[in-house]
Parts: C-alpha cells; sequence; structure tokens
C-alpha cells in the first residue's frame, strides 16, 4: 500500500450509484486507466492533476470534477502531502453516452451550489438511513450536471480509425473474465493484429492489455464490496491468482483489495 494510504470504498443502496469511494493518498499516483462508469470527484485537501485524453487538467477544492467513462485519465497530487478525495461512481446511463465528448472537453466546474449538494449526499450516503433523501439529492445533482455538460460545444467526431478501436474495446468488455488473444480480436474485427493495437492505443491512450487489467479491477471492486474474499475474487475477475491481483489493484489504487474494503 502507498504510505498511509486510507481509502474506504462501499456499494450504497442507491440506484445509479454504483460506488462511493472516501480516499487519502499521501503519495499514490494513479497509472493511467479507464471506468465504466461516470466518475464525480471532489477534493477536500489538497490538489490533483490528471491527464484526460491527453490533456492536462487540475482540479482545486473549490471545483467540481466529472469523467466520463471509458476515457483514459491518470491522477497525482499537486502538493507534497498528496490529497484527499471523494467520489460517486454513477452508472453510465445516469447521463448519456451522448455528453460523453462534452465532459472530455471541459471536465471541472467552479460551482458551489453542484459541490455542495455533492459534499451533503456523501454524508447522506455515509449514513445510510435517509433512502428518499438521497435519491433526491442525486437528481439534482445530475440535473446539474447534465446542465453544464449540454452548454458545452460538442466537436463533430473524430475521423481517426474509431471504429476498429470501438470494436476491440467492446470485445475486450464482453470478455473481461476470460480474455481473449489479439490474434482471435483480430479474426472477429477483421484487422491485422498491429493495427488493431496501434488503432485501439491511439483512441483510447492505452493498449488493449492495460485497458482489460483496469477492467477486472474495476469488477474486482465489485466484487469485494459484494462481501466476496479477496483469494475467490482473484478468480471471479480474470486474475491468475490472488498475487496477481494484488499487484494490480495496488498499482492501480494505492492499497491491496483487503485494505480497499476494511471497515
Amino acid at each position: 500500500m502507498s504510505s498511509g494510504a486510507v481509502v474506504r470504498a462501499w456499494r450504497p443502496g442507491l440506484p445509479g450509484v454504483v460506488e462511493v469511494l472516501h480516499a487519502h493518498f499521501p503519495s499514490h499516483a494513479y497509472p493511467t486507466h479507464t471506468h465504466d462508469a461516470w466518475t464525480v470527484l471532489i477534493v477536500d485537501e489538497g490538489a490533483v492533476r490528471y491527464d484526460l485524453d491527453h490533456r492536462e487538467h487540475g482540479l482545486a477544492q473549490a471545483q467540481v470534477s466529472l469523467l466520463p467513462p471509458h476515457v483514459p485519465h491518470d491522477g497525482r497530487s499537486v502538493l507534497p502531502q498528496g490529497f484527499r478525495k471523494r467520489v460517486l461512481y454513477l452508472a453510465p446511463d445516469r447521463l448519456g453516452d451522448g455528453l460523453i465528448g462534452a465532459a472530455v472537453d471541459q471536465p471541472e466546474y467552479v460551482d458551489p451550489l453542484l459541490r455542495h449538494r455533492i459534499h451533503q449526499l456523501h454524508g447522506v450516503l455515509k449514513n445510510g438511513q435517509e433512502d428518499l433523501e438521497a435519491q433526491s439529492r442525486l437528481t439534482l445533482i445530475e440535473e446539474r450536471l447534465g446542465q453544464h455538460l449540454r452548454r458545452q460545444v460538442v466537436d463533430p467526431p473524430d475521423r481517426r480509425d474509431t471504429g476498429v478501436a470501438v470494436e476491440l474495446r467492446e470485445l475486450l468488455d464482453a470478455n473481461v473474465t476470460n480474455g481473449l488473444t489479439l490474434e482471435d480480436a483480430a479474426k472477429v474485427v477483421h484487422a491485422h493484429p498491429a493495427h488493431l493495437v496501434r488503432a485501439f492505443s491511439r483512441e483510447y491512450g492505452m493498449p488493449p492489455h492495460r485497458y482489460l487489467t483496469g477492467r477486472r479491477v474495476d469488477l474486482a471492486r465489485r466484487y469485494l464490496l459484494d462481501g466476496h474474499p479477496a483469494a475467490e475474487v482473484a478468480t471471479l475477475a480474470g486474475f491468475y491468482d490472488q498475487s496477481h491481483l494484488n499487484r494490480h489493484f495496488r498499482k492501480l489504487l494505492g492499497v491491496t483489495p483487503a485494505s480497499f474494503v476494511k471497515p
């Protein structure tokens, strides 16, 4: 685990929120990865710098960051003492695929009301006893996020070879636990394996194998939050063994699977 890192994660009983994460990272830096959910992030201490789709961004305590599904990003502290953050992971259909481009163009918002509402929702979810209040607060947050996104001018689609990359991503998503060889993927997509790797890396900012590992870590998080033991989670999520899971989980999140769900 990163020295002094403290992470608490859980799955609330609130439809639309697939995970809540509270973390303090004195030194951890996230490598490039993706999520299959919308990431709503606020920073409570310190400041964060991150690259999203090859562009650098920064997040301070007064801002809210919204990272879209399937778009590569990393994360690191601006200050030597690290940072403290709270995150809501929203199901991908809560805001819609059509708004992903707008979120890539502008992922941070200086909106005190939105930030305060997110802070309030975290408090309700931490308490876990007020379902209607949680639903109401989430509805207002999603409405305001949607307003921000729809104000953005969405550029025309990039005419790079996105089709091949998207097809490969869909194949990887369909084979997270079983995996697949590059040769088999190339046969399905009807493209040379080398072209597949180049197209995917250009589109998503990482090679296919790293994307698949990140998806497996995401899946492992879900199983851990459902109460499965780490040794069982390794197999369920597609890792060779618990050591394999621990290595990638710690690299991505800065803590071991056991620490991730520790009360």
